[in-house]
């Protein structure tokens, strides 16, 4: 059964993102449970990468994967974890999310 490499991508994503907040709950390492589910979801995470890099070029899937993951995390700083994020930080979001579409939409290293 062939996939779309984008489908392990964004569950690759997904994982990162909860790892990445599962890291901060885990209070430097000092709550178990957060720790391990952290740890858990970057292995997974990296195993999907890994699938999507299959048909996706290295830097393509590490630009989406990577720039994708700081925006939703970011989100999840600001409406979990009450972080706030000023200007400068919303309007370079916006410029990274804007580089992965401009790779995406109209680079030829990525098979479209």
């Amino acid at each position: 059964m062939t996939y779309s490499p984008y489908v392990p991508l964004v569950a690759a994503i997904g994982l990162e993102v909860v790892g990445t907040s599962l890291l901060q709950r885990s209070e430097q390492f000092t709550r178990l449970a957060p720790t391990v589910g952290m740890a858990l979801c970057y292995l997974a995470s990296f195993y999907l990468l890994s699938l999507s890099l299959r048909a996706l070029p290295l830097g393509i899937a590490y630009a989406i994967w990577s720039a994708l993951g700081i925006v939703l995390v970011a989100l999840i700083g600001f409406f979990v974890f009450g972080q706030r994020l000023d200007l400068p930080a919303v309007i370079g979001l916006a410029l990274i999310v804007l580089g992965v579409l401009v790779v995406n939409l109209f680079s030829r290293t990525v098979g479209h």
